[in-house]
C-alpha cells in the first residue's frame, strides 16, 4: 500500500465528533443548548464518506475555529479486545501501520496542500501502552520540528502511557485525550475487561491536570496548558445517564476536563457486542446538552430532569424541562436578574445573557422585539419571564 491507501484503511472504520455547531445550535441562539434549531436527528459520531477526503471532516478547535481536521491512526493493530471496539484483536479485517516520519511527511503534504489543517491522531495498542505512546510522541515531534508545523495537534494518552510521555504530549499538542468509555471501573469491565479504570486511564487525566499545576505555562506549546477531554461510549455498559453526568462534572471539577464527548453505542460485527441493540442517537444528543449546562451554565446535577430510571427525558431538552417545571409559575424579571439566573431561561444562552446585562445599563427591557435585536430567541424565552414586571405581551406556545 502506499501511503494514501494506508491512511484510507487507518480512517475506514474511524468515528468523528460532530462539529460543535450540531450540538448547540450555533450562532441563532447564542450558544443555548436548549436552542430549538438544533438538528434531534444527527448523531455525534458519523462514518466518513468513501472519497479522497473521506479522512478529514470539520471540526472546532479549543478556541471555537472551524479547521479542517485530519482525524486517524498511526496503526489499527491492538493487542486487546475491547468488546465494542472494530480495531479489537482477533476481529478479521485488513490493518495497516505509519511510521512515525511517514505519516509526519503525508500529513505535512496534505497540510501545505490545502487538505487539512490540523491532525487528531491516535492509534491501536501494539507491544504495550509506553511503547505505543513513545511512536506518538516520536510522530508529533518530527511534525512539530523538522516539519515545522504549527498548526493544531491533538494526541490520544494510551492506555498505561507514563507520567514522562503525558508531559511531552503537553508539550506538543494543544489537547490531550483518554477515553474512559464508562463512568466508572465496573461498567469499564462490561465492555474493555483488560482496561484498567484507575491506573491506565483516569491517572493520566489527572496527571494533566496536575502538571498544569505545577508547571508554568512557557513550558508547553506556544506558551498554554493543552485541554484535556474524553469520551464515552453511551449506553455501552447499560450505565445511566446520571452515572455519565456524574463523573462528567467530577471530571470538570477536579480536573479541569475541557468537555466530554459522548457516542452512543452501535454494534459492530465480528464483536462480542454484535447482538447488543443501538442506543438511540437522541440519548448521546441529551448527554451532550446537559453537559453544556453543568460547564457553562450554572446547573446542578440536581437541576437535570432525570426519569426514574436515572436517565434524562429523550422527548425534550433538559434545559427546557428544568424551566417548565421551574419557571412557569416563578417567571425571571429580566431587568433585575444576575447572570446565573437568565442562562437558566431557555432561549438565552451565554452571549445573549451578556447582551441583556449590557444593555439594562441604559435601559429598561419591556417588549419581546427589544430581546430578538440582542440575538435571544425571544419567543421561546417568552413563557418563563417578566419584563418590567409584566409577562411578554405576545408569545408564542412553548411545544
Amino acid at each position: 500500500m502506499n501511503a494514501l491507501e494506508t491512511l484510507k484503511e487507518l480512517s475506514s472504520q474511524m468515528q468523528f465528533e460532530a462539529d460543535g455547531d450540531v450540538l448547540t445550535g450555533g450562532a441563532v441562539s447564542k450558544g443555548d443548548p436548549a436552542s430549538p434549531r438544533l438538528n434531534p436527528h444527527a448523531p455525534a459520531c458519523f462514518s466518513p464518506k468513501e472519497d479522497d477526503n473521506a479522512f478529514t471532516h470539520s471540526a472546532k478547535m479549543p478556541n471555537g475555529q472551524k479547521i479542517v481536521l485530519l482525524k486517524t491512526l498511526l496503526s489499527s493493530a491492538c493487542e486487546r479486545d475491547c468488546f465494542y471496539c472494530p480495531f479489537r484483536a482477533g476481529r478479521d479485517f485488513r490493518r495497516a501501520t505509519f511510521k512515525p516520519d511517514e505519516f509526519a511527511g503525508l500529513f505535512s503534504k496534505m497540510h501545505r496542500g490545502g487538505m487539512a489543517e490540523g491532525v487528531f491522531l491516535s492509534s491501536g495498542l501494539a507491544g504495550g501502552g509506553v511503547r505505543t505512546m513513545d511512536k506518538l510522541l516520536d510522530t508529533a515531534d518530527i511534525l512539530r520540528n523538522k516539519h515545522q508545523f504549527k498548526g493544531y495537534l491533538h494526541l490520544k494518552l494510551m492506555p498505561g502511557a507514563e507520567k514522562d510521555q503525558v508531559f511531552r504530549a503537553m508539550q506538543l499538542a494543544d489537547r490531550v485525550s483518554v477515553n474512559l468509555e464508562a463512568p466508572s471501573a465496573d461498567r469499564l469491565a462490561r465492555l474493555a475487561p483488560r482496561k484498567v479504570y484507575f491506573d491506565e486511564l483516569l491517572r493520566s487525566l489527572k496527571w494533566v491536570e496536575e502538571i498544569r499545576r505545577t508547571t508554568p505555562a512557557h513550558k508547553f506549546w506556544k506558551g498554554k496548558y493543552p485541554s484535556s477531554v474524553t469520551q464515552f461510549v453511551a449506553g455501552g455498559s447499560d450505565e445511566s445517564d446520571l452515572e455519565l453526568l456524574n463523573t462528567t462534572q467530577w471530571l470538570m471539577k477536579n480536573l479541569r476536563l475541557k468537555r466530554a464527548y459522548f457516542s452512543a453505542f452501535h454494534p459492530i460485527l465480528d464483536t462480542p457486542l454484535e447482538n447488543k441493540t443501538a442506543v438511540n442517537p437522541m440519548r448521546e444528543h441529551r448527554l451532550y446538552q446537559a453537559s453544556f449546562l453543568l460547564r457553562d451554565y450554572g446547573f446542578d446535577l440536581e437541576d437535570l430532569p432525570f426519569t426514574a430510571d436515572e436517565n434524562l427525558p429523550l422527548h425534550t431538552d433538559p434545559k427546557l424541562a428544568w424551566a417548565t417545571q421551574n419557571l412557569t409559575h416563578a417567571p425571571i424579571e429580566l431587568n433585575r436578574a444576575d447572570k446565573r439566573d437568565l442562562l437558566k431561561i431557555p432561549g438565552i444562552g451565554i452571549k445573549g445573557a451578556d447582551a441583556i446585562l449590557n444593555i439594562r445599563r441604559t435601559t429598561k427591557l419591556r417588549e419581546l422585539s427589544a430581546l430578538k435585536k440582542l440575538g435571544v430567541l425571544a419567543d421561546r424565552a417568552a413563557p418563563f419571564i417578566l419584563m418590567d414586571g409584566k409577562r411578554p405581551a405576545s408569545q408564542l406556545a412553548m411545544f
